[in-house]
This record gives structure tokens, C-alpha cells and sequence, in this order.
């Protein structure tokens, strides 16, 4: 027995990514994109400082974030596109946040209330979606801009500006497909990260040009099945203004690896859509990404965020055992995402 993957798509009859409708499809692809940046320049004044995060109850600040990405899809033999949602080649998001310093504990971790005053989306398609498919994705976005706007997190975060947990998003879940909620979760995790200066404060005082490096490491979880292991390297560049604010300008890059938790990934979803037409697959992600931020000199908290991230998913699809395909060439896939983001905070 062996699969034909042209056979399949020529009769309509592809293990096609279905985890309920077309519409599901489209909120799966603005989710993964989602979850797939006017440098001032350095003042010469002063020598070493010390950047900690220190966190004052009742303190207000309102960012403005627009987050663009862009992501082509490439396949061999190009039917394999048929077992993916329909992958936005753009994604724009644009919001505007206010957050509140809450209650500050003894061990210096603090509830931070971020509400999201206003959010809009703007996706792409590629020319060859049907138009249906392309109205389904346009009322997936415009659902979920309706129920993130008005919207209140609560997150909770260290003295290191590390994210522990956070809550207030289980009305915006709720009422999503299952293999959805948790994606969903994770990118709003990471929107939260990067508010918050997570692996970002040096343990010393640096001087201007003084590098130093933190390790980024994240076990799969029930939530996001994949270990994340990687390292930043972050160098000060020097003090400048921000809309008043005496600010340290921190220059970063990165880079880290993905690895999937198999196991997790054949619960739901596409694998085990794969798995029930005899096929397996080897998966890695990479990523890199680069960028600025400045942060107060007087409590460390983020004042702006432009960076770049790029990441590429590879994939490799092979038979079972007993179930080789009917190819002798590669069946590959590979998603090239680049993603800007430009997060503007108020200064005071």
C-alpha cells in the first residue's frame, strides 16, 4: 500500500486540514500568524547604570503596537498545500493598550491590568483562495477583534519582569474551536512578554557598549506543545529622552529552536489528520529576530519595543511504517514568516 498525494488532490479526496469548517481554518490561520520595528539615538551623558524593574501601584501607561507580518508557503509537490488552513501572505494588527500597575507584593512580583482600549486587524489572502474561504477569514477577524476590544487581562509578573501567569481571557476563549484556545492563549502570552521586559534586566551595572547574554529556555506544556531552547544577547547602548522620561536604549538579538512534543500534537489537529492517511512527519522550527528597546532609568518598565522576528517552519512528510509514499522525491514543506513589531508607550 502507498499514498499518492496527486491522485488525492486531483479527486478532491486530500486528508485536508479540517478540524470542523472552513471557518475554523481561518481563525487557526490568523492565530498562527499572530503568533508567527524611528531608533532614537544615544546621549553621552553618564557611565554605568543599573536597569531593574520596579513596579509603583496605580502607575498608568498606554501603548500603541501595530504588529505586520508577512509569510509564504512553499510545498513539494505543491499539492501538499492542500493539508494547510489557508495562511494569510499579510497580517496587520493594530491596538492600543492601557496598563495598570495593580497590587505589588513583598517579593517584588506585581498584578499588571492591561485592557485592550482598541484593536483592528487586516489580513490577505493569496490569490488562489477561494472567495468563500476568503469571507470566512474576514468574519474570523472581525470576531476577534469584537471580543478582544474592552477586553481586561490581568497578568501577574516578577521582580525580573518575567511573566507568570495571567487571566481574563477565558470569555475571548471560551466560545473558540478546542484546537484553538490554547494557540490563542499563547499568543497573548507572548504579547504580554513583551510588554512586561522578559529576559531583559542585567544581574550588574552596565556601562555604555557592555554586553550580556540570557538563556531563553520553556518546556512544552499542555497549552503550547513545544520546548522552546534558545539564547539573547543584549548590549546598552546609552541614555537618551522618550517624551520626557530619562530612558536606557538597549539594542538585542536572538535566536532559538522550537521542538515539538510529538506525542501532544497527535491529540487533535493536523498530525493526526496525516496519521489516518498512513503519514508521519518530522517537523523543526528556527527562529532569529532583532531589535531596540528603551526602558525608564527610574523603574525599568518598557517605553518602546521596535523589533524584527523571521522564522522558518520546516517539515518533512514520510510514510509509516508499511505505508511509504509513492514518490521518490522529498515531500516538504516550508512557512517563511517575517513579523514587525512597533510598540509606543506614553513616557509618563
Amino acid at each position: 500500500m502507498s499514498i499518492n498525494l496527486e491522485q488525492y488532490a486531483e479527486k478532491g479526496n486530500a486528508a485536508r486540514w479540517q478540524p470542523g469548517s472552513r471557518r475554523c481554518a481561518a481563525r487557526v490561520a490568523i492565530v498562527l500568524l499572530l503568533a508567527f520595528a524611528g531608533a532614537p539615538h544615544a546621549l553621552a551623558w553618564g557611565g554605568k547604570v543599573r536597569l531593574v524593574r520596579k513596579y509603583r501601584p496605580g502607575q498608568v501607561m498606554v501603548y500603541e503596537t501595530e504588529i505586520r507580518t508577512t509569510a509564504t508557503v512553499r510545498s513539494n509537490p505543491p499539492t501538499l498545500k492542500v493539508f494547510l488552513p489557508p495562511v494569510p501572505s499579510a497580517l496587520t494588527s493594530r491596538h492600543r493598550n492601557t496598563v495598570r500597575v495593580g497590587k505589588v507584593h513583598p517579593d517584588g512580583s506585581a498584578e499588571i491590568e492591561n485592557r485592550f482600549d482598541e484593536f483592528e486587524m487586516q489580513s490577505e489572502l493569496p490569490e488562489h483562495v477561494p472567495e468563500e474561504v476568503r469571507g470566512d477569514a474576514q468574519e474570523a477577524a472581525e470576531e476577534f477583534t469584537r471580543r478582544l476590544k474592552g477586553r481586561t487581562l490581568t497578568a501577574r509578573y516578577d521582580r525580573a519582569g518575567r511573566l507568570l501567569d495571567f487571566g481574563g481571557a477565558e470569555e475571548v476563549l471560551e466560545e473558540l474551536d478546542a484546537p484553538l484556545r490554547d494557540s490563542l492563549r499563547e499568543v497573548l502570552k507572548l504579547f504580554l512578554d513583551q510588554m512586561g521586559g522578559n529576559a531583559l534586566y542585567p544581574d550588574h551595572r552596565v556601562r555604555p557598549g557592555e554586553e550580556w547574554k540570557r538563556k531563553l529556555s520553556e518546556p512544552a506544556s499542555e497549552s503550547y506543545p513545544y520546548a522552546m531552547e534558545g539564547e539573547s544577547t543584549l548590549r546598552y547602548v546609552g541614555k537618551t529622552r522618550y517624551r520626557g522620561v530619562k530612558a536606557a536604549i538597549i539594542d538585542f538579538r536572538f535566536t532559538n529552536a522550537l521542538k515539538p512534543e510529538m506525542q501532544k500534537l497527535r491529540q487533535e489537529g493536523p498530525l493526526s489528520e496525516l496519521e489516518s492517511q498512513g503519514m508521519g512527519i518530522d517537523m523543526q522550527i528556527q527562529g532569529q529576530g532583532e531589535g531596540r528597546i528603551l526602558v525608564a532609568l527610574d523603574d525599568g518598565r518598557v517605553l518602546q519595543n521596535h523589533s524584527t522576528l523571521l522564522q522558518t517552519l520546516n517539515a518533512l512528510l514520510k510514510g509509516l511504517p508499511g505505508v511509504p509514499l509513492s514518490t521518490s522525491e522529498p515531500v516538504s514543506l516550508q512557512v517563511d514568516s517575517e513579523t514587525r513589531l512597533e510598540m509606543d508607550g506614553s513616557g509618563k
